[in-house]
């Protein structure tokens, strides 16, 4: 049993002690507050670092979609590449792509740690910051790979310490979201190499005019060496050092065993190789008609990225045209020749442009200005310098040339004097090589422009807005607005058709005045030649393009309908007033617009709305634009399945009555058989058209063409005046079409025009327009009788005669079988195919 307490001998027990009394003791300890201290610090350290550095970081997210700028590539009719639109040539590639040895050769030379760190070399920091602690200069860095994705993709090039600081927290972001092999994919379609080639691949063909997987172990090399800084690294200006710093490159890959001792030796041993520096071969052709596909394309997807996703310079577009280079370069050559030969023997148009030399540096103020030729063998140059035997000509390309007294003798125009007198120091101008020197070339003047259009859908084959795009960017054939003179006659009769003319309606061709009211007094009309030639057949006058017969005509059907006629076509932009000298040509029109009234026309009076576009696919391969494409049935059959091409499906409102169309195309037939574009008939095929000749004369056209192809041209100066009183359509401008029709038309099938049913062929006298029979058409074309179109009910018909009253008719007698070889005329409707 316990001994029982007693509380006087007792002690109390001491109180235990409180926690805020042991903090309180803790908390005097040194090593407390040297802890307290750190942890501040710290935590302060992170509020300034997220603040001034995590918080205004990108999302690297971004890059798990992250598409780099993509240049927008141009295709042809058949799909063939033929032009691009690029500020930064660039080629993506997938990983899988890239040749191994060309990645090794970019880890030797930028990250051989690359596939070990997480996005941050540590001892390549510290050693770069020992060195920049040393230096006083800009200071280096230790970037991985990964950090310079981050920089290039997602930060500024700013240099300092607080970028970098960045960097390294971005490049610990990105190796979190994305694979080794998916950041390497980024950095090497993106980094910028020289040359306007931006990733791996543009450089390949930039420096070596080769696919990445052509390229040999020394070329990789020399490609590793340049994202330190390609300006340095250039073959023309730094090829010691190119070759230096290569072959150090080819030492680390061996070093880490990328590569062995002969791959290495080998390498070394060889030269750079790389190719002068160029423009991509497709890059002139078709300039004009590039050009109008790059203004409608800015108008729709806009210039960079900031106007979309599908922007022309940084989408990576894939467009396809309507061009066809074979057809360019016959339009483009044949334009030019007759200009040049319209301006032979005027004399010297002068210098192309006049700059200013800033001591030997003339080959950046040639380079300035953008002026090149690719006509034949002529070349832009400039005029280094001249005494009084010969000038010394430079070239974009550095290279000089010698340009003698002798081959500069041509007359300057309106100044007289040889034009060597006239030559100074800056002038820009036209030579071409002769002997072992070089010759003064003359660029003309006069301009035009020319359009061939694909009658069936509207698809512009060809373009040439001038004599050549990089001396003039103003496209003559869609922009310059010129009076189209007698070429508007087809539209006016037509207009007159459709109110009841036919072909065979009798028009005097003889004096017409008409009284303009008020002061304007009366204003009397006269015909090109100023003779008249009295009644004739509506198709005698287009043919022979009679003004007096025309405004008779218009007259007579109204111009109002004319004129509305002459819009619904697309010639006109608004309505032409009502005055009939517009039935003359007095409006504004285009060629473009000239030749697609044309075509529609030959289209049987069918809306076509002339293309240079034919789809846009963004770059997966998805049609952007229409937006209402369709993809044509059986078009991308891998074989030929045995049927007919496919085509796809045209739908279009009807503008003009398809009998009148054809019979306005079957009247302007006979203007190349035997009117003022004869110069065309011994093309040997079915071909309608007009020429045209406006007042001065100031603007000479032909219009016409085939059921494959209508073309159409206009010569004149930009700023209109005379071009001489034997300057005419036919003249001058038709036998333009003819050089381009010789070669574009070789091998083409003759096709006829194919009348739409209804359409009433009947044998007429070719001068009265009256009935025939017993006599056929010939394949003279100036035969008397010919085959006319007439609409149903319209067609002159024979009378029969009627027995005077009391009088027995005649008894009927069984006619004779016809002969058969005698002609009928199902023989004709059979031959062309079963028109109507």
């Amino acid at each position: 049993m316990s001994a029982a307490f007693d509380p006087a001998t007792a002690r109390p027990e001491p109180a235990p002690e409180g926690r805020r009394a042991r903090f309180r003791r803790i908390r005097r300890r040194w090593w407390f507050r040297l802890l307290a201290w750190a942890a501040l610090l710290a935590g302060l350290a992170m509020v300034v670092i997220w603040f001034f550095l995590i918080r205004t970081l990108p999302s690297v997210e971004a890059l798990r979609s992250y598409e780099p700028p993509l240049p927008t590539n141009v295709r042809g009719i058949e799909g063939t590449p033929i032009h691009s639109y690029a500020r930064e040539r660039r080629v993506e590639l997938s990983y899988a792509e890239y040749p191994p040895l060309l990645v090794k050769a970019f880890l030797a030379a930028e990250d051989r740690t690359f596939f070990e760190h997480h996005g941050v070399d540590y001892p390549g920091i510290a050693s770069a910051i020992l060195t920049n602690l040393r230096n006083d200069g800009r200071p280096i860095g230790a970037s991985t790979i990964t950090q310079q994705v981050a920089k290039n993709l997602l930060l500024s090039n700013e240099v300092s310490y607080v970028r970098k600081a960045k960097e390294a927290f971005l490049a610990y972001r990105i190796e979190d979201v994305l694979t080794k092999q998916q950041i390497l994919e980024l950095y090497l379609n993106q980094i910028a190499l020289g040359r306007n080639a931006f990733g791996v691949e543009a450089a390949s063909h930039a420096y070596f005019d080769k696919d990445l997987e052509q390229l040999s172990l020394a070329q990789m090399a020399y490609l590793a060496i340049l994202p330190k800084g390609p300006s340095n690294y250039t073959p023309e200006r730094g090829y010691d050092r190119a070759i230096a710093r290569r072959n150090w490159v080819l030492g680390e890959m061996q070093r880490n065993g990328f590569i062995t001792q002969a791959q290495h030796d080998g390498a070394v041993a060889q030269p750079l190789g790389t190719t002068p520096r160029q423009t991509p071969r497709f890059e002139r052709v078709g300039g004009y008609f590039i050009e109008e596909v790059r203004r409608q394309l800015l108008g729709r997807f806009g210039e960079n990225d900031k106007d979309g996703p599908h922007s022309v310079y940084a989408g990576g577009l894939w467009v396809r045209t309507s061009l066809d280079p074979r057809l360019q370069g016959f339009a483009q050559d044949a334009l030019r020749r007759g200009l040049i030969r319209y301006e032979s023997g005027r004399g010297w148009s002068g210098p192309v442009r006049q700059v200013e030399i800033d001591g030997d540096r003339w080959q950046q103020a040639l380079l300035n200005t953008n002026i090149g030729l690719d006509y034949s063998d002529w070349r832009a140059g400039i005029v280094v310098s001249r005494d009084s035997g010969s000038a010394v000509i430079g070239f974009a390309d550095g290279s000089t040339g010698t340009l003698p007294r002798s081959a500069a003798q041509m007359p300057v125009r309106g100044t007289g004097g040889a034009a060597f007198g006239a030559l100074k120091a800056g002038d820009i101008i036209a030579v071409a090589p002769e002997g072992g020197h070089f010759a003064l070339r003359s660029v003309p003047r006069v301009s035009g422009g020319m359009v061939v259009e694909e009658p069936r859908t509207g698809r512009i084959l060809a373009m040439q807005g001038g004599f050549d795009s990089r001396l003039q960017a103003f496209n003559r054939a869609t922009q310059a607005k010129r009076q189209p003179g007698s070429t508007i006659k087809p539209i006016v009769y037509s207009a007159a058709l459709e109110k009841g003319m036919t072909p065979a309606t009798i028009i005097a061709d003889a004096p017409y005045c008409v009284d303009q009211g008020g002061r304007l007094g009366t204003k009397c009309f006269r015909n090109f030649s100023g003779s008249y030639a009295g009644p004739h057949t509506m198709r005698w006058g287009i043919e022979q393009s009679r003004n007096l017969m025309t405004v008779r005509a218009a007259a007579a059907t109204g111009m109002k309908n004319v004129t509305d006629l002459i819009q619904r076509l697309g010639v006109s932009e608004g309505r032409y007033p009502s005055y009939l000298s517009y039935a003359l040509g007095a409006g504004e029109t285009t060629v473009a617009r000239m030749v697609n009234a044309y075509s529609i026309l030959v289209n049987h009076g069918r809306a076509l709305k002339p293309s240079v576009i034919d789809f846009v696919q963004d770059r997966h391969g998805k049609v952007i634009w229409p937006q209402d494409w369709r993809a044509c049935d059986r078009c991308n059959a891998r074989d030929w399945d045995g049927k007919a091409m496919p085509r796809p499906v045209i739908r279009s409102r009807q503008l003009l009555d398809p009998l009148t169309a054809y019979q306005m195309v079957h009247i302007t037939e006979g203007v190349v058989q035997r009117g003022t574009a004869v110069t065309l008939r011994d093309l040997d095929r079915p071909m309608m058209g007009k020429t045209g000749t406006n007042n001065g004369p100031t603007d000479v056209w032909f219009v016409g063409g085939t059921p494959q192809m209508i073309g159409g041209l206009y010569i004149g100066y930009d700023t209109p005046r005379n071009l001489g009183g034997y300057a005419q359509g036919g003249t001058l401008a038709a036998p333009i079409f003819k050089a381009f029709a010789l070669k574009a038309f070789e091998g083409m099938e003759k096709l006829p025009f194919t009348a739409p049913a209804g359409i009433r062929m009947v044998r007429v006298d070719r001068g009265s327009g009256k009935p025939v029979y017993g006599a056929w058409p010939t394949t003279d074309p100036k035969a008397s009788v010919i085959w006319e179109a007439f609409k149903p009910e319209s067609e002159p018909r024979r009378r029969a005669r009627r027995s005077r009253e009391g009088e027995e008719a005649a008894p009927v007698q069984k006619a004779a079988p016809r002969a058969q070889t005698a002609p009928q005329d199902s023989d004709f409707l059979q031959r062309e195919g079963g028109i109507y």
